[in-house]
C-alpha cells in the first residue's frame, strides 16, 4: 500500500514537471499534437501508478520521451511555417465581410449551430453583427463585429488618456515582494511609510499594491 502512495507521488511531481515545461497553454488553447501528447502521458503515468508489479521506469521513460518529442516538434514549429502548417493547420475565415462561408464550414466540419454557440460565448446575439469570424487552429473563434456593432473606444472620442502602467503586488499574504519594489523603484522603508498610513506594517498586510500613479491598495490579514 504504501508503495503504490509513494509510486503515486513520484509520477504526479514528474507529470506536474512535465506539463510545466510543455508550458502555460489553457487546455482549449492547446494545438492537436500537444493534446495528443498530454492525453499520452496520463495514460503513461495511470499504467504503473495502479500496479505496483509494473516498474516505475515503464512509465517515466516513455514520459520523458514524449517531453522531447514536444520540445522537438515545438522547436521545428518555430523554424518552419511549411510544417507548422502541416502539424498545427491554418486559421480558416468562417465569416468574410458579414457573409458566412459555406465550404469553410464543410471543410471544417462546422455546423451554423456551432458557429452561432461560439458567438453566443462571446455574447454575440445575432450573427449579422459579425464582420469576420475566424477558426482558430487551437479551435477558438476570434470575432470582429461590423464598424457600427463595435463599442466606442478612447481613440473614437479623440481623447487622450495619462498612461496608467500595470499595478505590482508589493506584499502578498504578509511577505515583501522584493523583486516588484526594484522594478517600482521603490525600497522597504518607502513601503513602510506607506502602509502604516493605514494603521499597521507591510508584515500584517494581506495585500498590497501599488499602480503606475503611485496609488496605493492595501488590505489588513485577519487575525
Amino acid at each position: 500500500m504504501l508503495i503504490t502512495f509513494f509510486r503515486a507521488i513520484l509520477l504526479y511531481i514528474i507529470v506536474l514537471i512535465v506539463m510545466r515545461l510543455m508550458g502555460k497553454r489553457e487546455i482549449g488553447q492547446l494545438q492537436p499534437f500537444e493534446l495528443v501528447i498530454s492525453i499520452m502521458i496520463a495514460d503513461l503515468a495511470s499504467i504503473p501508478m495502479t500496479d505496483s508489479g509494473i516498474p516505475i521506469t515503464n512509465g517515466i521513460i516513455p514520459i520523458l520521451g514524449l517531453l522531447v518529442m514536444h520540445l522537438v516538434i515545438s522547436i521545428v514549429n518555430i523554424k518552419s511555417i511549411r510544417i507548422r502548417e502541416i502539424i498545427c493547420g491554418k486559421p480558416r475565415i468562417l465569416i468574410y465581410r458579414g457573409k458566412i462561408d459555406e465550404k469553410a464550414l464543410i471543410k471544417e466540419r462546422f455546423t451554423i449551430n456551432e458557429l452561432q454557440e461560439k458567438l453566443r460565448g462571446k455574447d454575440i446575439m445575432n450573427i449579422a453583427d459579425v464582420e469576420y469570424a475566424i477558426l482558430e487552429t487551437s479551435g477558438e473563434v476570434t470575432v470582429i463585429l461590423k464598424p457600427e456593432k463595435r463599442n466606442i473606444i478612447v481613440e473614437d472620442l479623440n481623447l487622450k488618456l495619462e498612461y496608467e502602467g500595470i499595478p505590482y503586488n508589493l506584499v502578498t499574504d504578509g511577505v515583501i515582494m522584493e523583486d516588484n519594489l526594484k522594478k517600482v523603484g521603490k525600497d522597504y522603508n518607502w513601503l513602510k511609510k506607506q502602509v502604516e498610513k493605514f494603521g499597521y506594517k507591510p508584515e500584517d498586510a494581506l495585500i498590497v499594491t501599488v499602480d503606475g500613479k503611485n496609488q496605493i491598495f492595501c488590505q489588513k490579514r485577519e487575525d
